[in-house]
């Protein structure tokens, strides 16, 4: 049995990286693992996290509003702590759920590897006239008043 937590965007990343999501985080250990794999693994726990905190509250509220429940009980209160609870989770849903939408759709594909970058370095090939440097100002001197 798996110990990853599944989320909504799970077949997404496994369309977009071809492998199921377990053997996506065996892959990201990896040393050639792509930046893209890690941040995209990254944000999907971050998704699966934040997708348990709204499966929670909401079984929570469910549970406190069952017909078999004692109208006693129910607090209005609870009720609003709960529906801001909610909203927090599925605004932080929604966001992973946007970013790594986003991240899969303007990846690189799989396929193709980032190859190194080379930049020449520039030298300065002649030195500047002495009169285009600065002069060092003198430590504790005062700076004369101009009228």
């Amino acid at each position: 049995m798996s110990r990853v937590k599944t989320s909504t965007m799970d077949g997404d990343l496994e369309k977009v990286f071809g492998n199921p999501v377990p053997e996506l985080y065996e892959a990201a250990v990896g040393h050639d693992a792509s930046p893209a794999l890690a941040r995209a693994l990254e944000l999907r726990s971050f998704l699966a996290l934040t997708e348990e905190q709204v499966a929670r509250v909401r079984d929570r509220v469910h549970a406190d509003m069952e017909p078999v429940r004692d109208m006693g009980e129910l607090s209005a209160d609870k009720l609003r702590f709960d529906a801001q609870w909610l909203e927090a989770a599925l605004d932080a849903r929604d966001g992973y759920r946007a970013a790594l939408g986003e991240l899969l759709r303007t990846m690189p594909p799989p396929d193709q590897r980032a190859r190194p970058v080379c930049t020449a370095q520039l030298r300065a090939t002649a030195p500047l006239p002495p009169s285009a440097a600065p002069a060092p100002q003198r430590a504790g001197a005062a700076r004369a008043r101009r009228p």
